[in-house]
């Protein structure tokens, strides 16, 4: 039967009041939303979180939970005009049940997803997992969701299931790289060579921090701030060096060379107390550290020592080593101790070296007569 041209009054009213709910649907909603985020505000810090997660998670479904009854109000009016046949209302019927079905997946996905980004910060395992139980969760939600939505359609998954063994094993070939560093980027959770934050130094030379770790690859951020993308397979069976494990505080040493007639005590007493001011007094630097120096090399032009500080962490140690050496070259230039040039000197009396110039001084003299 074909729709009538002009609908009746009855007809008029029941499509005004199936708006009506749709509308008041709509403003539900919003009334939810918005008590939520007021919620959010006024609660303390940890049920504020769960309130925001809430709201974000909510708002999608809840206008795909409309949708569907707008669907279902539909289908009420077209039985009522007597214009759905039985093909029509069992798709209908079967887009309901795979839209319901739909909500919740929708629902549990993002407030896992909200709940890992907002919690990340707050513990170390959530922020190195994050990336990879995301994917991990969204994966087996979507694969269960897919199942229930077929096993509601009538369509029996037992044979599906059956043969997901050869179809995993089939996969598991064809995508055995991808697989690979799916499984090496566990390893690097569950170890914990590096993690989150960590500034590192691949077997490369490349140094950064570790931006992500993914289901395929963990990304580092070069201190030019380019993006250094490594495959967690190769990542994992590479050498490399954590500036943050097992502590962020790191040494710092400076060279140092002195003339050979400066006073090596007095040398030690000044480098001392130049570097207890430097960690005492500078931003980088850690006050509770007790520095230290050591002779360790008669060199060419100098006597060479090592003085060893101690900053917050690896990339602050251009930042103290700066300060320490200008403050050092000042108190030396007071205290009269010199820094020698580098000098090479000849020895001509050593080995005969004198008679072994002046004979062939002679032998040029004379070959010079002769020409």
């Amino acid at each position: 039967m074909t729709i009538p041209a002009f609908l009746k009054t009855q007809e008029a009213i029941t499509l005004g009041i199936i708006l009506a709910v749709i509308v008041s649907l709509f403003i539900a909603k919003r009334i939810i939303l918005v008590r939520l985020k007021q919620k959010a505000r006024s609660e303390s810090s940890s049920m504020a979180g769960i309130y925001r997660i809430l709201v974000l998670s909510l708002d999608a479904p809840l206008t795909l939970f409309i949708f569907l009854v707008m669907v279902v109000l539909g289908k009420f009016l077209l039985e009522w005009l007597s214009i759905i046949n039985d093909r029509t209302e069992l798709i209908i019927e079967h887009v309901v049940k795979a839209g319901v079905i739909l909500t919740f997946f929708l629902f549990f996905e993002r407030f896992f997803t909200y709940s890992l980004r907002r919690y990340q910060n707050e513990s170390t395992l959530v922020k190195n997992t994050s990336s990879i139980a995301g994917g991990a969760m969204r994966a087996i939600l979507a694969s269960l969701a897919i199942l229930v939505i077929l096993s509601t359609m009538g369509v029996s998954i037992t044979p599906i299931i059956a043969s997901l063994g050869i179809t995993s094993l089939a996969v598991a070939l064809a995508l055995q790289p991808t697989l690979e560093n799916f499984f090496s980027g566990i390893q690097l959770i569950i170890d914990k060579p590096i993690r989150v934050g960590d500034f590192i130094e691949l077997d490369s030379g490349e140094q950064g921090f570790v931006e992500k770790i993914g289901w395929r690859s963990t990304w580092v951020r070069m201190l030019p701030n380019n993006i250094v993308i490594m495959p967690n397979s190769k990542l994992s069976n590479s050498k490399l060096i954590n500036y943050y494990y097992p502590e962020r505080e790191l040494s710092v040493p400076v060279e140092v060379g002195v003339h050979y007639s400066s006073d090596l005590e007095l040398v030690e007493k000044v480098c001392l107390e130049v570097a207890e001011y430097t960690l005492h007094n500078h931003e980088y630097g850690v006050p509770t550290y007790e520095p230290f120096v050591l002779f360790h090399t008669f060199d060419n032009s100098s006597i060479n020592l090592t003085v060893m500080l101690r900053t917050r962490e690896y990339f602050n140690r251009f930042f103290i080593k700066s300060a320490f050496m200008k403050m050092l070259k000042k108190r030396f230039d007071e205290e009269g101790i010199v820094i020698p040039f580098p000098i090479t000197a000849i020895n001509v009396d050593q080995e005969d070296a004198a008679n072994i110039l002046a004979s062939s001084k002679a032998k040029a003299v004379v070959r010079a007569q002769k020409n």
